[in-house]
């Protein structure tokens, strides 16, 4: 009889015990995602105020997870590639800790040091994001699964801002009563006869640049099945991309509408030629239906943009425009101080010439070079992935994050917290992307160099 028939079993292989799991960079991006999305951006912490938000205290905690598994790394560990993007993160954060060191050191208002360092805290929870998703997701699949929550949670708030448009109410007035918890402005706005769904975000500005940011994400997992190629399930993730095309469609704004042709346009060219025909014709099918169910709404879109000049909002951002260099002229390198321009100043609907004012010329460049190359690092990851949904996926996280890039320049997109997450988020997986493609690039070259080995050593040792 075999002795292996009585070999003793290992623990953890009885059953009814798990084996325990490891806390993942995927999983842990995965609840940030959750609480971004689920959590209504005007929801807090009760006497926390803006720092409250659950989406924002994990963030912290992110980077203190970061923080602590650097310092308990080994010299074994797997060696990082270079990554851009982190260099161009630690020049915009030098930069911008230089400027709130000089704001603090000129003096400032009461009120407005404590805003100052609120702005602070929000930048060490979006770096938090940025540093796990570039440094914890090494797989595939691990890359996959966060991109598969973020379009679902995306799929959820559309579906929730479809109702919100059909019924004419926000839906979520009694979060404002759960204990411990505290309501802040916000909500569903109107614009005409028509409702603008706002989903969990503060404003519907807000809502409708997230989910159109997405939407580049949200068609490669429809065509991918969900990076699972179930094609069974695909229709869901279609229908998904449905949802965000109706919302835009139906949002009354001419950011939206802008996003949306910037998002369609830039990730065509990555779409597989068999999808390409049948994207445009349902997404043609998806407008027509709106003219048709809504009647008014073809016009009403049509007319923001032929009264354009007239619009008080667009003289609104054409007078900020004007007023920019007057704001600058005193510190014109790093600006007047990171997080000290409040609105009693004056408000920009424009993120980029707030930033121009708040960190300088210097400031400016850093967060534009960031953006760069973070595309820079998505196109690169496409280019040498041999995987056809990581090429896909590469082309979308680019595609998605000049999106937003664009939006920036019609709204303050990082005072809102959902825009600002899903930025950032974007950030860190195009990082993540890069890292991913150089390793499989390096697997592909190791065994290229063992199959052009000479095999004379081994017949030599055989004989």
């Amino acid at each position: 009889m075999s002795t292996q028939q009585f070999a003793p079993v290992a623990a953890l292989d009885h059953r009814g015990i798990r084996r325990p799991r490891r806390l993942t960079a995927d999983a842990m991006l995965c609840v940030y995602v959750i609480l971004l999305f689920a959590v209504p951006s005007n929801i807090g912490i009760t006497g926390m105020g803006g720092l409250g938000r659950p989406s924002l205290l994990w963030g912290l905690a992110l980077l203190l997870w970061w923080v602590l598994s650097h310092l308990q790394a080994r010299g074994a560990d797997v060696i990082t590639p270079t990554q851009p993007v982190r260099w161009m993160l630690g020049l915009l954060v030098l930069v911008i800790l230089a400027s709130f060191a000089a704001a603090m050191l000129r003096g400032q208002p009461g009120d407005q040091v404590s805003p100052a360092i609120s702005s602070l805290v929000r930048l060490a929870s979006w770096g938090g994001v940025i540093l796990v998703a570039m440094d914890g997701i090494r797989t595939h699949n691990a890359a996959a699964r966060v991109v598969r929550v973020l379009v679902v949670a995306v799929g959820c708030v559309s579906a929730l801002g479809v109702a919100q448009f059909l019924l004419g109410s926000s839906l979520l007035e009694w979060m404002g009563s759960l204990p411990g918890l505290s309501y802040d402005w916000g909500g569903i706005d109107s614009r005409g006869r028509f409702t603008r769904a706002s989903g969990t975000a503060t404003h519907p500005l807000e809502f409708v640049s997230s989910i159109v940011t997405v939407l580049p994400i949200a068609i490669a997992a429809a065509i991918s099945g969900g990076f699972r190629q179930q094609p069974r399930r695909r229709g869901l993730w279609w229908l998904i991309v449905g949802l965000i095309l109706f919302i835009c469609l139906v949002s009354v704004s001419r950011s939206a509408i802008i996003g949306l042709v910037v998002a369609l346009v830039l990730v065509l060219p990555w779409i597989p030629r068999a999808y390409r025909f049948a994207s445009v014709a349902g997404g043609l099918c998806i407008a027509a239906a709106v003219v048709v169910v809504v009647p008014g709404m073809w016009t009403a879109t049509l007319a923001l943009f032929v009264n354009a000049s007239a619009d008080t909002s667009t003289q609104s951002r054409t007078g900020a425009l004007e007023k920019l260099p007057q704001f600058m002229e005193s510190s014109p390198l790093i600006g007047q101080g990171w997080g000290t321009f409040l609105s009693r100043y004056y408000v920009f609907d424009n993120q980029w010439a707030a930033t121009l004012v708040e960190i300088g010329l210097l400031g400016a460049f850093a967060f534009a070079a960031l953006i760069a190359v973070a595309v820079w690092s998505s196109l690169g990851a496409s280019r040498n992935s041999r995987s056809p949904e990581t090429k896909v996926l590469g082309g979308a996280v680019s595609s998605g994050l000049i999106t937003v890039t664009v939006l920036l320049f019609f709204f303050d997109g990082l005072s809102f917290p959902i825009t600002a997450g899903v930025f950032v988020l974007l950030l860190g997986m195009a990082a993540a992307l890069r890292r991913i493609a150089l390793s499989d690039a390096g697997v592909r070259a190791t065994i290229a160099d063992v199959e052009r080995a000479p095999h004379s050593g081994r017949e030599g040792r055989g004989r």
